[in-house]
């Protein structure tokens, strides 16, 4: 017999929390070290997706306080409940960290799929359309990091 567990809204929140940290710091670190002939379009590339995920994860931190929630604020809390993997290699061609990032935002962009199912249950509309927000951005990343990898 399967067991399916559901998250509440504030459990996912802290997840992606979570999950937007490590690849805030993933992608700290694809800036730094990216290099070959694309360096420089990597290099700014990943500037503003690591902004963009620092403000997500304040957005998402900001909203589950506003629901009485307490986010993750510590690395190992960090580590312990995201379900992205952390980036310890770093001598990689520039295409091997484009590729990972595709695999982190698919894996971000289905979770997201289903907590916004859940914050519509609950009937969380603002939580909702966090999520669907966020979404819109990872897919839109999603397409353009593919058509870069060609």
């Amino acid at each position: 017999m399967e067991t399916t567990v559901t998250l509440s809204v504030k459990e996912i929140l802290n997840h992606q929390i979570a999950n937007y940290n490590v690849l805030y710091t993933k992608l700290h670190q694809f800036h730094w070290y990216v290099k070959g002939p694309h360096f420089f379009t990597l290099h700014e590339k990943f500037e503003e997706l690591y902004n963009e995920a620092a403000e997500a994860f304040d957005e998402l931190a900001e909203r589950l306080l506003s629901i009485g929630g307490k986010p993750f604020s510590t690395l190992s809390e960090y580590l312990a409940n995201t379900s992205l993997v952390e980036s310890t290699n770093v001598d990689r061609q520039s295409g091997e960290f484009v590729q990972e990032l595709v695999e982190n935002y698919e894996a971000i962009r289905n979770e997201l799929i289903q907590a916004i199912t859940v914050a519509g249950d609950e009937g969380d509309d603002v939580t909702e359309d966090l999520f669907i927000g966020l979404k819109a951005n990872i897919d839109k990343h999603i397409w353009m990091l593919k058509a870069y990898l060609g």
